[in-house]
């Protein structure tokens, strides 16, 4: 190679300094912004999680692993994280099966109130986890809108039980993360030419093969992405959990938030890095093994 371009007189072409260092001056600010943002609290929360309560002191400064001994050690508190992790895996799928069809019909649509539809997945998301909890519970109250409904219809002729149960969080969380799958999966099938589909019509697939074979694989960037998404977030999720379950549904966000406003600050801190390690080990993996299996 060194040889043609003595032959030929040209040098190889070089990247001049200054666009690295115009990159560098544009992401150092942002990774800043991080460090201090995100990375020192999580190393402040860590630590926290190591030293030990008293209740008369509080917070007293140790290097112990107690607290999450304790955690692991007693099932009232694994059950809870069972109970968060199952809730989000439903919400998850159920999400991803909800989701896609909408999200091509999206992604595929011509008409002119294509923005319009779009807007209208995106409306929820201007309104806050609260208050759509709150609207859930209007309707699923012992004397909500459903259950006068149905009462008044001579269906039932007792209130349904429906309010604070995990039936109530699950679909308040899916109506929550919906919009996130939605958007995450419609941008990607954009991207899909819709002649590969039309191919694969004309050599005969029938729909149920086409989307396994051809739209599943090209489509799944956007599933990874998108069920990382509603994983994390059903994972995090607190307003829900609290408002539609009640103070006997737990998940990990409202065990965090009660620690800490017990001011059980070294317990709450572990469980803070349980929920976050777990999430971010558990979404890496199915990333890693989804990515593994339709490489082959």
């Amino acid at each position: 190679m060194t040889q043609a371009f003595a032959a030929t007189g040209a040098a190889p072409a070089r990247k001049p300094a200054g666009i690295f260092l115009s990159a560098g001056s544009l992401i150092g600010p942002a990774t800043i912004i991080v460090a201090i943002g995100l990375v020192f609290p999580v190393l402040i929360l860590f630590r926290y999680s190591l030293n030990r309560f008293e209740p008369r002191v509080m917070m007293v400064e140790a290097f112990s692993l107690e607290n999450y001994a304790k955690f692991f050690s007693d099932s009232y508190y694994i059950d809870i994280f069972l109970t968060t992790l199952r809730v989000s895996l439903i919400c998850t799928i159920i999400c991803l099966i909800l989701g896609f069809p909408l999200a091509y019909v999206l992604a595929r649509t011509q008409t002119r109130f294509k923005n319009l539809l779009i807007m209208l997945v995106v409306l929820p998301l201007f309104v806050g986890n609260a208050v759509r909890a709150a609207g859930w519970m209007t309707l699923f109250g012992s004397k909500g809108f459903l259950n006068s409904t149905l009462m008044g219809l001579g269906v039932i002729e007792t209130p349904m039980q429906i309010m604070f149960t995990e039936q109530a969080v699950i679909i308040g969380i899916i109506a929550v993360n919906l919009p996130f799958m939605v958007l995450t999966l419609q941008s990607v099938i954009e991207g899909i030419e819709r002649n590969v589909e039309e191919a694969a019509f004309s050599l005969g697939a029938p729909p149920a093969t086409m989307f396994w074979r051809i739209l599943w694989p090209l489509a799944l960037p956007g599933i990874i992405a998108g069920t990382i998404l509603t994983f994390i977030l059903g994972m995090n999720a607190y307003a829900t959990p609290v408002l539609l379950g009640g103070p006997q549904f737990k998940m990990m966000g409202p065990l965090v938030f009660g620690q800490f406003q017990l001011n059980n600050w070294p317990f709450g801190a572990a469980v803070s890095y349980i929920l976050m390690v777990s999430t971010l080990v558990l979404t890496a993996s199915a990333n890693i093994l989804m990515q593994r299996r339709y490489r082959r």
